[in-house]
């Protein structure tokens, strides 16, 4: 694949990088791509440039996120040049800028003042605290997306996503209910580790036992879904792995090098895991668009 893909913000956890070994696991008579944990949308967008799907759900809880998307996809230019005069006003004190827009952002949640704040966030990681309020820190060596750059993406996505995405900030379980046989579900929850902790990474934790029960339910209905979850960095596992009694199959993807872990002087490669339901694995064996040469390209899950 080398089309090249458009992205609107950073977010922690988002699955661009991996989304080459996500994509060939979406049938050829997928109709809608529903994320129900969007954040950025990498798959859903990756998967509208390649034109995988004709209809997309684009679902977070997270209120003032979802109105971010709103305004992405319906007014992409007054965003980015929104945008672009809170770039220039940063100017020459960028850290107390941040923090004032921040203050701002907790008492009138505007889409873009959101959108300054993630482009100017450490790692890209939302964080919220016990009371709600947004709370990250400003990565304070960069200055954000540039204006030119923010206004290109946000063009291209809203191109590639407006007229044939909607747009909800229900419980993932409610989207799920509303999915249809010929749909497919790519679920990124938060992993245990950043769920009911003092470190509120998102804006609601999702517990396992909740998880594995709604996985569960779903398997009943026949639903087809790739679930991103658990995973490993080096020695270091992020989570519990899914009961076996889910039927549930499991793939090793490698997203590279960690990061952190280079931060630290270690060469840690980072694992995730991708689960497919039993429904969508014989959605892809029945309907002969590959499904064997993409599953060939992972490791299977092992331990």
């Amino acid at each position: 694949m080398t089309t090249k893909i458009p992205h609107p913000f950073p977010y922690q956890g988002s699955k661009r990088k991996i989304a080459c070994h996500i994509l060939p696991f979406l049938p050829n008579d997928t109709e809608a791509l529903v994320e129900p944990f969007c954040g950025s949308a990498a798959i859903s967008i990756a998967a509208a440039a390649y034109g995988l799907a004709d209809k997309f759900v684009l679902n977070d809880i997270d209120t003032a996120l979802m109105e971010l998307w709103a305004w992405i996809l319906s007014r992409p230019q007054q965003l980015a040049q929104a945008y672009e005069r809170l770039w220039y006003d940063q100017q020459p004190n960028r850290k107390e800028y941040f923090r004032e827009i921040r203050a701002q952002f907790n008492v009138t949640p505007e889409p873009h003042l959101f959108l300054y704040l993630l482009a100017r966030i450490v790692k890209g990681s939302v964080r919220y605290s016990s009371d709600g309020n947004f709370n990250q820190s400003p990565d304070n060596r960069r200055s954000g997306m540039r204006p030119t750059t923010m206004m290109q993406q946000l063009t291209a996505v809203s191109e590639l996503l407006s007229g044939r995405t909607a747009l909800s900030d229900a419980d993932f379980r409610e989207i799920a209910d509303r999915t249809h046989n010929k749909d497919v579900l790519y679920m990124d929850p938060p992993y245990q580790g950043t769920s009911f902790t003092r470190d509120h990474r998102y804006y609601h934790g999702l517990g396992y036992d909740e998880l594995v029960e709604a996985l569960s339910w779903m398997n009943d209905r026949q639903l087809s879904f790739i679930l991103s979850y658990d995973g490993r960095t080096g020695e270091k596992r992020f989570g519990h792995r899914l009961p076996e009694s889910l039927c549930l199959t499991h793939l090793n993807v490698s997203a590279g090098r960690s990061s952190q872990a280079t931060l630290m002087g270690y060469d840690h490669e980072t694992v995730e895991s991708l689960y497919l339901s039993p429904a969508l694995s014989r959605r892809l064996l029945e309907s002969g668009n590959g499904f064997p040469q993409a599953f060939r390209t992972l490791e299977l899950g092992t331990e």
